[in-house]
């Protein structure tokens, strides 16, 4: 078994993870008005985690504080406050942990006639992140999980770039602009920016392609953005990055197969095609691979004829230019916002 040589505890910063609740946790469905008005009334045991959730955010949880890491996992949730009960609930039955929680005060919109804004997420997500960072622990990282139904992608983009000074105010002003946020959020954005101290504190972003778009449609936010099918590839991912153990990952795989109906032949093809996109080196890839088969999660397989230095190096060099530093790639908000209206 490849083991990871871990780093001296003192070297490990405070990790929070953020979420999103619907699409990424929970399996909600709010294409329509209707579906939008049945949320409040859903019962906590009738709500649907996504196939793997539960236990990958556990996981988070119990390995960094297995390593004495100081860790928080917030959520930030785009349905009403009037839900917030039954969503406390359904994270109770999962045996959740969590340190805050926040929802979109839908009715103060309709108050005040603004219709558009009960769809309109990214000037809302993007104040509430902004908003919670200056209370965290100093030197702390982030690791961002969404969805590709809305605009995970952006929100958590300018987010990060924000906090690391790539994305001054007054380009947020623009950005915001264009996209068409609530100029009093813009106007709250832009003061919440203007007091940031840069810092690469984003390390990671995964999107659940719930709506199975084509991943290469997110080449262009860089590598620090993975786009997932499902939540073994965003559990191998984070053992790739420290932070679920292998055994964590086999918690993960095994729930899907027991309560979500997935084959061990599935999860092999979502393996290999993580891999294949780049987001996981060859050498976790196997360490994963050989520790679900050997627990029955994965098919056997005969050992593959081990490869030549040459090719050894040459996957290296490959692996070394799919995962660059996040900082690497510059987003270019303006082509991109434009692009995602006009698609919308």
């Amino acid at each position: 078994m490849i083991r990871r040589r871990s780093q001296p505890l003192q070297s490990l910063p405070p990790i929070v993870f953020y979420w999103d609740l619907d699409k990424t946790y929970l399996k909600s469905e709010f294409a329509t008005l209707r579906e939008l008005a049945r949320i409040p009334f859903e019962k906590p045991e009738d709500k649907v985690a996504v196939p793997g959730v539960v236990p990958l955010l556990r996981g988070l949880r119990d390995v960094a504080t297995g390593a004495g890491r100081p860790t928080r996992i917030y959520f930030i949730s785009a349905s009403p406050p009037q839900i917030a009960k039954a969503i406390k609930e359904k994270l109770a039955l999962d045996g959740i942990e969590y340190d805050g929680i926040v929802f979109k005060n839908q009715l103060h919109h309709l108050v005040r006639g603004k219709f558009r804004n009960l769809r309109e997420q990214v000037g809302y997500k993007l104040t509430e992140l902004l908003k919670s960072w200056p209370a965290m622990p100093p030197a702390a990282r982030a690791v961002l999980f969404g969805d590709d139904w809305e605009s995970d992608p952006i929100i958590y983009s300018l987010f990060a770039d924000v906090l690391a000074g790539r994305v001054t105010s007054t380009e947020l002003d623009d950005i915001l602009k264009i996209i068409g946020v609530d100029p009093r959020l813009i106007v709250e954005a832009k003061q919440r920016a203007a007091t940031v101290e840069p810092a690469a504190v984003v390390t990671r972003i995964y999107i659940n392609l719930e709506r199975r778009t084509p991943p290469v449609n997110f080449l262009r936010f860089g590598p620090r953005l993975v786009p997932t099918f499902n939540y073994l590839q965003t559990a191998a991912c984070l053992f790739q990055d420290g932070h679920l153990t292998l055994a964590a990952v086999a918690t993960v795989a095994g729930a899907m197969i027991e309560q979500s109906g997935y084959t061990r032949e599935r999860l092999a093809n979502s393996l290999a095609d993580i891999v294949r996109r780049g987001h996981l080196e060859q050498v976790n890839a196997i360490a994963v691979r050989e520790y679900l088969a050997a627990l029955n999660l994965l098919p056997q397989r005969a050992r593959p004829r081990q490869p030549s230095p040459w090719q050894r190096i040459k996957s290296w060099l490959t692996t070394a230019a799919a995962h660059s530093p996040a900082g690497d790639t510059a987003i270019n908000y303006h082509t991109l916002v434009a692009e995602w209206r006009a698609a919308r």
